[in-house]
């Protein structure tokens, strides 16, 4: 039997990979790490989201860090909106994972 599909962690919007530990409770993962659950979703989170929408609105293509924000909950943000389909992540002009992905990336719209 295949393992069940890969979810996004609420918090981060990196991939969470299924595993044999959380066979029984896979339904309720929601966060990648401890970190992540602690951390949670805040009111910030869902603003710099919709400033990334608004930027990808305004430009068809646009570095990340034009977005004002601390890099690590900017990224975070984008993340999640890759992960609802709403953005892409570029980087030399070609789409890469958003989990995986390290250094400077450009953002458009889907």
């Amino acid at each position: 039997m295949a393992p069940p599909e890969s979810k996004t962690c609420a918090s981060c919007g990196r991939t969470i990979t299924w595993r044999k530990a959380w066979a029984a409770d896979w339904d309720n993962v929601r966060w990648c790490s401890s970190a992540c659950r602690r951390r949670g979703l805040r009111d910030g989170d869902r603003e710099l989201e919709v400033r990334i929408l608004a930027a990808s609105e305004r430009k068809r293509r646009f570095p990340l860090t034009d977005i004002d924000g601390e890099r690590e909950d900017v990224r975070r943000a984008a993340r999640r909106l890759a992960a609802a389909g709403r953005v892409r992540w570029l980087q030399n002009g070609r789409p890469v994972d958003p989990s995986t992905a390290r250094g400077d990336v450009d953002i458009s719209k889907l």
